[in-house]
């Protein structure tokens, strides 16, 4: 399976008599599933049923979803709820002469909650059931060229994370292969320290052999070697399983990171710490990229 991207972009029209509408998703890279909805007023109905949808086809990434409205040929009604009007109006009969104050005005009663509303025709139809069905379709198929977005990425994104996993086999490979790492260049460079050291006063030079030979068994990389060699084989592993593997590619990011900043540590040599510097440099790169794969 490819892997997938977290980034993505995906809009649909449709539309259904004088009614058009316009699905938009938005996808970023997110630690879990996040998705945000904006809808028109009234079709609070379909909330759940778009956030169930996305969930059973996404697995991570920050998704801003929106759903425009255009059209309907229906013109807006006001109308007054004469019931609530009525009980107003009762209990201010019943309150006269008990409240010294001025009678409200027409304008102030119909600004009371729940006395006058707006209604739009277009608006109620949009909510009815058949209308959410065609709705909810019209998602599926946003939800189709999002995932379709998010694989081409993701594509891209294989490619350069297998560059980068190579670029760090073959830094591995130069650090293990560093001339300061053959046993002759370790025997020179030791009995040179050993040697400048003997002459600056009496030191016991047996004494001082064993604290080279020590200090040149903390400063070996074999085993953060081998276990960069490790990290390399697992990570290609998981590229080729593909879809899902973004935590486990992130974790393995991090392990990397780890042994190079180990191997920087015990490096006695220039050299083999340029090695180390530019493998932490490709390691960090590598990171960047992991973090968008879902």
């Amino acid at each position: 399976m490819a892997l997938t991207s977290m980034t993505g972009f995906a809009r649909t029209d449709g539309a259904e008599g004088d009614l058009a509408w316009h699905w938009e998703i938005r996808s970023v890279n997110g630690r879990g599933l996040d998705i945000r909805l904006r809808l028109p007023q009234g079709l609070e109905a379909l909330e759940m049923r778009i956030r169930e949808m996305t969930a059973a086809r996404l697995k991570r990434g920050n998704c801003q979803v929106s759903l425009t409205m255009e059209g309907g040929v229906a013109t807006p009604e006001v109308v007054i709820n004469e019931k609530a009007l009525e009980a107003i109006l009762a209990a201010m009969k019943r309150f006269k002469g008990k409240v010294s104050a001025e009678p409200p005005r027409l304008e102030a009663l119909l600004g009371l909650r729940g006395v006058l509303d707006v209604r739009d025709p277009a608006q109620e139809g949009a909510a009815s059931p058949a209308m959410l069905d065609k709705l909810a379709r019209s998602y599926a198929g946003c939800l189709d060229a999002l995932l379709k977005a998010r694989a081409e990425e993701g594509a891209k994104l294989a490619a350069v994370v297998a560059e980068q996993v190579d670029r760090i086999e073959a830094l591995a490979t130069a650090a293990r292969d560093c001339p300061a790492r053959q046993p002759e260049a370790i025997r020179a460079r030791l009995a040179e320290q050993v040697a400048r050291l003997t002459d600056l006063g009496n030191f016991d030079p047996q004494r001082l052999h064993q604290e080279a030979v020590l200090l040149a068994a903390r400063a070996d990389i074999r085993e953060e070697l081998d276990r960069l060699f490790a990290h390399v084989a697992q990570a290609r592993q998981l590229l080729a399983e593909g879809n899902g593997v973004g935590r486990r590619l992130d974790f393995l990011a991090q392990e990397f990171n780890r042994e190079a900043n180990t191997l920087c540590s015990k490096s006695n040599d220039k050299s083999l710490t340029g090695i180390g510097l530019e493998l932490k440099a490709v390691i960090d790169q590598l990171r960047e990229q992991v973090q968008n794969i879902e």
